[in-house]
């Protein structure tokens, strides 16, 4: 697969009346020295949906194009308004495995079908700098949109798109021609996408859409139950929810592609899920959230190994290579290595298990199922603010009671036990500030901010709990093997420092979070 971000904007000529439309010259675009035409090119391009259309419904596109210079598969991504990862894929006739993989969080059980073809004459303008270097391709792309769902009719239309070049990130650029066009009466397209406005005006009829539709699920959802009033705690947490379960989706084909951070976005967003399920037991009825807890408890578990094993890798390999040559004896850093890529290797096999298994797809859809017909109990319909204030101040005394204790043991692996329960007592009080913060604002963003630097600082010192464990494993293959370990029982001693130091600081920093607290009943 090839991957390639595009950052770009599409304009939609007015009504010509018959007269063809018209670009002004582009040489007018600030930093624009040269424009050179293209030859046009027929592309000719099948887009693949689910018959109920989930990929157009979180702006995905899924397409098989012939002609142009990139013929193959094409899954875009959206990243943010006018700026999508497109992932490539050789062509061939059926879905690439790979580029099906990447949307199977929002295909699920459903089957990729064809759903509209475009097909389209493209002639294409270079922007030059005045050195030469391309800053942005214009295209004007004539296109010709057949649904090809039952009922389906025909549509045409003439729009532009302005891409910037690859390695050129100033999108100031595409600003320019954006004013330039309306200067022209050319505006921005009110479609995201070809495919997106194609699926619009191809409809078939409503009735004969519902049908088609419906023919295609492969397990009825319930429809969305009337919503908590505006205000209420329901309405609320079922946002907050929402919200979550989308990210969780989204996150997926992200952490199939590795890209960097989206394993521990994904484990947090279980978490914050499980949070809430937790802190607002007066707005759901935990009989029905406390399995789906448990199974994003088992998603953050298979996601953990990957995270966990990158974390600890990247914390010792900076330890290393943080101490004077003269005190690392023996093949430290190859050691480190190996161990880092053979336990990489087996969590990715592990997470990629998971999100493959009928256990996620299960776990998405009873998720689905929850925000469609919520488990609402008494407290889902009063005002927010009580509720929720009420809930964030149960997890802060919760904390408290947690921290007590283990400041009060001895230092050895019970207060580290101690001392880790009080962190992911730490995590659920500061997402539950944190999905308070919409209703309660400043006082609960307060807390929440103090809050992550209770659950950091717990953090170092867990860490360093699992950094002395896989030490003295380190410690032990380097003995075996015949080399020295006294670099190994060096950083086992700098760990012990510093979770140490943690725990002199822990009492200043939980009392601060303590002092911030929520005013009102």
């Amino acid at each position: 697969m090839a991957d390639k971000r595009e950052i770009e904007r599409k304009f939609e000529f007015p009504a010509s009346h018959g007269a063809p439309p018209q670009l002004p010259d582009l040489t007018a675009v600030p930093g624009v020295a040269a424009v050179t035409d293209g030859a046009v090119t027929e592309l000719d391009a099948v887009y693949y949906d689910t018959h109920d259309l989930r990929l157009d419904a979180d702006s995905v596109t899924l397409r098989r194009r012939t002609g142009g210079a990139d013929a193959g598969w094409h899954l875009k991504l959206l990243v943010s308004a006018g700026v999508r990862d497109e992932i490539r894929a050789p062509l061939s006739d059926d879905v690439p495995p790979e580029l099906a993989a990447l949307v199977r969080s929002r295909v699920r059980e459903g089957t990729l079908v064809p759903v509209v073809r475009l097909r389209s004459s493209r002639a294409v303008r270079h922007l030059l700098a005045e050195d030469g270097a391309q800053l942005v391709e214009i295209s004007v792309d004539t296109v010709r949109a057949e649904g090809l769902r039952p009922g389906c009719s025909a549509t045409s239309w003439t729009e532009i798109e302005a891409e910037l070049a690859d390695g050129v990130q100033d999108d100031t650029h595409l600003d320019h021609i954006g004013a330039l066009l309306a200067e022209s009466g050319i505006k921005p397209a009110t479609s995201p996408s070809k495919v997106a406005r194609a699926l619009r005006e191809t409809a078939p009829a409503r009735a004969d859409a519902d049908a088609d539709a419906h023919a295609g699920r492969t397990e009825d959802v319930p429809s969305e139950a009337a919503e908590p009033a505006e205000g209420t705690a329901g309405a609320r947490v079922l946002a907050h929810l929402r919200a979550q379960r989308d990210d969780l989706v989204a996150l997926d084909p992200a952490v199939r592609r590795e890209l960097p951070d989206a394993v521990h976005r994904m484990r947090v967003t279980t978490r914050r899920l499980r949070s809430a399920f937790t802190s607002y037991a007066k707005v759901l009825d935990r009989t029905v959230t406390d399995p789906l807890g448990d199974e994003l408890k088992w998603l953050a578990r298979e996601l953990g190994a990957v995270r966990d094993g990158d974390v600890l890798a990247q914390r010792l390999d900076a330890h290393i290579r943080a101490l004077p040559t003269t005190l690392v004896l023996g093949p430290v850093t190859a050691r480190l290595r190996v161990h880092r890529v053979a336990q990489h290797a087996e969590a990715r096999r592990t997470t990629l298990a998971a999100l493959d298994s009928p256990r996620q797809l299960a776990l998405l859809g009873a998720l689905d199922r929850l925000l469609a017909d919520p488990p609402l109990l008494p407290g889902a319909h009063r005002p927010a603010a009580r509720v929720l204030r009420q809930a964030v101040r149960k997890d802060h005394r919760r904390l408290a009671r947690r921290l007590d204790t283990a400041l009060a043991l001895a230092p050895g692996p019970e207060r580290d036990r101690a001392l880790h329960a009080a962190r992911k007592a730490a995590k659920r009080a500061r997402y539950s500030a944190q999905a308070a913060t919409p209703v309660l604002g400043k006082p609960a963003k307060k807390l929440a901010k103090r809050l992550k630097a209770v659950q950091n600082t717990l953090g170092d010192h867990q860490d360093s709990v699992v950094a002395r464990a896989a030490l003295r494993t380190l410690a032990a293959r380097a003995h075996a093997a015949g080399e020295t370990a006294f670099t190994w029982g060096l950083l086992y001693g700098r760990e012990e420092a510093r979770a140490a130091a943690r725990e002199r600081e822990l009492p200043q920093v939980w009392a601060r979070a303590r002092r911030a607290r929520l005013h009102g009943g």
